[in-house]
């Protein structure tokens, strides 16, 4: 998956490269990025309701999901769909660091991003043992964050 990306990105690049340099430069000014630094500004400021939208509503499937061993398919897919959208939206809180102990903040968004590709990866092979040990270790993580800059609120139980 890595090899891919990082073609891609190299292609990307000698695309961009042949396109700036095969462009007069009068018609280079008509151009404009992709995305601009607007683009990557939060839709919503608020830390609070950040989590309400994004995490609460697949945090809430999911905890209904692994209350039980999934018994078919379906049951797993829930799982997996939600452990992978909780381990991706974990990338978005990197942009989301506060200004103090942002080092913590990073360090408990890339743990709960690891247990939560664990979980997704155990969800897959439907290995409920290996999945109910991600879940429990991603929510730890979660609350620890919670404790640290929350003072303690929305402590989230299995």
């Amino acid at each position: 998956m890595k090899f891919l990306s990082s073609l891609f990105a190299v292609v990307a690049v000698m695309f961009a490269l042949r396109l700036a340099y095969s462009t007069p430069s009068h018609a280079r000014a008509a151009y404009s990025p992709i995305v601009s630094s607007d683009d990557l500004a939060p839709v919503e400021e608020s830390m609070h309701e950040f989590m309400e939208y994004v995490f609460q509503p697949t945090w809430l499937r999911l905890k209904a999901s692994m209350a039980a061993a999934p018994a078919d398919n379906k049951g797993w897919k829930a799982v997996k769909s939600d452990a992978l959208i909780l381990a991706e939206s974990c990338s978005l809180l990197f942009a989301r660091k506060p200004d103090e102990h942002g080092e913590d903040w990073v360090k408990h968004a890339a743990a709960s991003k690891t247990h939560g590709a664990e979980l997704y990866k155990a969800a897959k092979e439907k290995n409920f043992e290996a999945a109910t040990m991600a879940y429990k270790a991603m929510l730890n993580n979660c609350n620890a964050c919670h404790k640290q800059f929350e003072d303690g609120k929305h402590i989230l139980q299995p």
